[in-house]
């Protein structure tokens, strides 16, 4: 049987127009959750112009001073709006505060550029291309002297100017979401691991679960890297063994609006999508010890859906933890987190 190793979950750190505090609050203290419960990672997504988190990094300094075990992830940072080397420094300083258990979580997009680009920078230009941004980036997350000349500082000590804080570490832990060919195949030549998701790019007439396997094999052919390659995938799961019957029902009427845009690709880049994972606890190991995404080596992340209230959310992961992962041979982490190598079996 497909066995899980990592698991972990990825909040949207949804709020309301009125009470944005609140909802931000139970984030984190669902990530103290979800650290009691043994996951061995907890993500948070960056969405512009949307009721969620808009700023990750700013978030999870917040969830450094609330957390001691679990790795935090950045699911994902868009570059298009960033400026690189300060954006390392961001990194940088969460890392510091997290003791090392930060995972840079990046990707290429820039998302409602079309709504955005007028507040952007004056200099910002559209034609830039996305992958020079991650390579100045990662280059300053290597933290290499930008000059031999020796800067003088207001503290009196004397140095080569660099990036600070710098832990070297970090470079090795940074994940590019990758749906697409050129996304998968860059991180691979460059060393970096991959996140996908429940959606992606689709290969020829293949559909979801094929395509994502075939970009997971694209990617680990074309691997370069000293650490090894490192795969994690996103799926919706909602169980319903300790759910409540109104509970029961806000979950299958969730999964049922979203079924329609998985029978077929959608938009010019036929985009295919996974249905979401709704049922028992049996039906949902069923479903992932068939998903051929999963070969004993790649990760899980648990990706909540938006809106949701704090008692599902716990639900969701509590049942994920207890119920689901257990039987497919996952081992709760009682340690602080670590890099694992991904061997292809």
């Amino acid at each position: 049987m497909t066995t899980i190793d990592r698991a972990g979950i990825i909040s949207p750190g949804s709020f309301s127009a009125e009470d944005p505090h609140s909802g931000l609050d139970q984030t984190l203290e669902l990530f103290n959750y979800a650290e009691e419960l043994g996951f061995q990672t907890a993500g948070i997504r960056q969405r512009h112009l949307e009721r969620g988190s808009s700023s990750a990094l700013t978030f999870l300094a917040a969830a450094t001073q609330r957390t001691n075990r679990i790795t935090l992830e950045t699911n994902v940072v868009p570059l298009g709006y960033e400026v690189p080397f300060r954006l390392a420094e961001d990194f940088s300083t969460v890392a510091a505060l997290s003791n090392g258990r930060l995972a840079v979580g990046i990707s290429t997009s820039a998302p409602h550029n079309e709504l955005l680009s007028s507040l952007n920078r004056t200099d910002a230009s559209e034609s830039t291309d996305a992958y020079e941004l991650i390579e100045r980036f990662l280059e300053a997350l290597r933290g290499q002297e930008l000059s031999e000349e020796i800067l003088p500082t207001p503290y009196g000590a004397l140095h080569k100017p660099s990036l600070h804080p710098h832990l070297p570490e970090l470079i090795d832990n940074v994940w590019l979401g990758a749906g697409s060919d050129r996304s998968a195949v860059w991180a691979a030549q460059h060393g970096l691991a991959i996140s996908l998701g429940n959606l992606t790019n689709a290969v020829g007439d293949k559909g979801f679960e094929e395509s994502q396997r075939a970009r997971i094999d694209q990617y680990l052919d074309n691997f370069n890297g000293k650490n090894g390659p490192r795969v994690a995938v996103e799926r919706v799961i909602l169980p319903l063994d300790s759910a409540t019957s109104e509970q029961v029902a806000h979950y299958r009427a969730f999964a049922e609006s979203r079924l329609e845009r998985t029978r077929a690709p959608q938009g010019e880049r036929r985009t295919v999508i996974q249905p979401d994972l709704i049922g028992s606890a049996e039906e949902i190991i069923d479903l992932l010890a068939n998903d051929p995404s999963f070969d004993g080596h790649t990760e899980l992340r648990v990706s909540l859906p938006y809106a949701f209230d704090q008692q599902e959310y716990r639900q969701i992961i509590g049942d994920i933890a207890e119920l689901v992962l257990p039987k497919l041979a996952w081992n709760p982490s009682k340690n602080p987190s670590k890099t694992v190598e991904y061997a292809r079996g």
